[in-house]
């Protein structure tokens, strides 16, 4: 088991706060102090504050880990409550930060109450530098519009609601 480490809390609440600031659910993170001291934290909310948990390191070769605790069973939330369950969902394919329009200063792609095409560009997903461009996945028409300009969207996140 890793030492408690003087720099270890102050870096985990550095990372709550950086969990907090860019508005994520999750964050995890590994630590290496050598080959048998390790830290592995994972900071996560769920519409709640944010909660802090210390892995164990990884059992030494020819160890016998213990057996996983069984994950706690899911609140259950009432379907409308997750926009991403709703129908006509359009979720991020990804990390990054998402912009309704091409440049700015332009108009957007998209509004609510537009009637869009299969295939249509919606909006514009950045990451790691790259502009993907987020295409309607069936025509219909743009119901809601669930971020701003600029926003950081995570993978799987509801974007749009297109009906």
């Amino acid at each position: 088991m890793s030492k408690t480490h003087d720099a270890d809390v102050a870096f985990i609440q550095a990372l709550a706060e950086m969990l907090e600031a860019n508005d994520l659910t999750e964050l995890q993170v590994k630590r290496e102090y050598s080959e048998n001291d390790s830290l592995n934290v994972r900071v996560s909310r769920k519409g709640e504050p944010p909660v802090m948990q210390m892995a164990p390191p990884p059992a030494p070769h020819g160890a016998f880990a213990p057996a996983p605790a069984a994950p706690a069973p899911a609140a259950a939330a009432a379907p409308s409550d997750d926009p991403a369950q709703l129908p006509g969902a359009v979720t991020s394919p990804m990390v990054g930060t998402a912009y309704l329009q091409p440049e700015p200063g332009s108009a957007v792609f998209v509004k609510v109450g537009d009637k869009v095409e299969e295939g249509q560009t919606l909006l514009i997903v950045e990451a790691m530098k790259t502009m993907n461009q987020i295409p309607a996945p069936h025509g219909g028409t743009v119901k809601r519009i669930l971020i701003e300009d600029g926003a950081p969207v995570e993978f799987g996140a509801p974007l749009m609601i297109v009906e």
